[in-house]
C-alpha cells in the first residue's frame, strides 16, 4: 500500500488531517467521538477561513446544533440550540432550494432574500447533507463567513462533502455501539 506522502499529500494537507481525526475505531467512547468531530470542525474553520462551522441533526421538525466551532468574534449559534427545520438554510440546501456553495450570499437571489431573517450576516456559505448508509439524512455539515471571502475556493465544498461522509460513518459506528444487546429469551425445561 502506498504511503500518503508518496501520493503527493503533505502532512498538513486538510484531507489527510480530517481523515486521521475521523478514523473510526470500535473502542472509542462518545466523548472521544465528540472531541474528534470538534477538532475536525476547528480544523475546517481555520483552514477554510470561515467564522462558523457546525454539524446539525434534524430531529422532530427542528435543526439541532450538535457541534459548533466559531471564531467567537460575534454571537451566532451554540451547541444545543435549535430552530424550525423548514425555515433553516440547511433544509433548503438538502431539498435543493439553496445552493450548497454560495460565494456571496448577498449576490445570490435566494440567499439574499433570507439574510434579513438572521441576527448575523452571512457572506460565503457552504453546506452539505450528512447522509447515513440507510439513505436517511442525519443533518448537515455547514460553514459560513460573516463577509464574502476574497478568494473563495470551490474545492472547499468537496472537502466538506468528504468530511460529511466520514462524519456519517462515525455517527453510525456510535449508534451501533449504543444500542443495547438483546438477549434471546430462553428457559430451562426438564427432559
Amino acid at each position: 500500500m502506498a504511503n500518503v506522502f508518496d501520493m503527493g499529500y503533505e502532512p498538513s494537507d486538510l484531507h489527510v488531517t480530517i481523515s486521521e481525526l475521523m478514523v473510526a475505531t470500535a473502542d472509542q467512547s462518545d466523548s472521544q467521538l465528540d472531541s474528534a468531530i470538534s477538532q475536525v470542525l476547528k480544523t475546517l474553520r481555520d483552514r477554510m477561513g470561515m467564522d462558523v462551522v457546525f454539524c446539525s441533526e434534524f430531529v422532530d421538525g427542528c435543526r439541532v446544533f450538535r457541534h459548533v466551532e466559531t471564531t467567537g468574534i460575534r454571537p451566532t449559534i451554540a451547541v444545543g440550540g435549535s430552530d424550525l427545520l423548514e425555515e433553516s438554510w440547511c433544509q433548503r440546501v438538502v431539498d435543493g432550494r439553496l445552493s450548497r456553495y454560495i460565494t456571496d450570499a448577498r449576490r445570490d437571489p435566494t440567499a439574499a432574500a433570507l439574510l434579513d431573517q438572521l441576527p448575523f450576516s452571512i457572506g460565503t456559505h457552504i453546506s452539505t447533507p450528512i447522509v447515513l448508509k440507510s439513505g436517511e439524512i442525519y443533518g448537515t455539515l455547514c460553514c459560513f463567513s460573516f463577509s464574502p471571502q476574497d478568494n473563495p475556493n470551490p474545492d472547499d465544498l468537496k472537502t466538506l462533502e468528504m468530511t460529511a461522509k466520514l462524519t456519517a460513518m462515525r455517527l453510525e459506528g456510535r449508534s451501533v455501539r449504543s444500542e443495547p444487546v438483546k438477549a434471546h429469551a430462553w428457559a430451562l425445561t426438564p427432559k
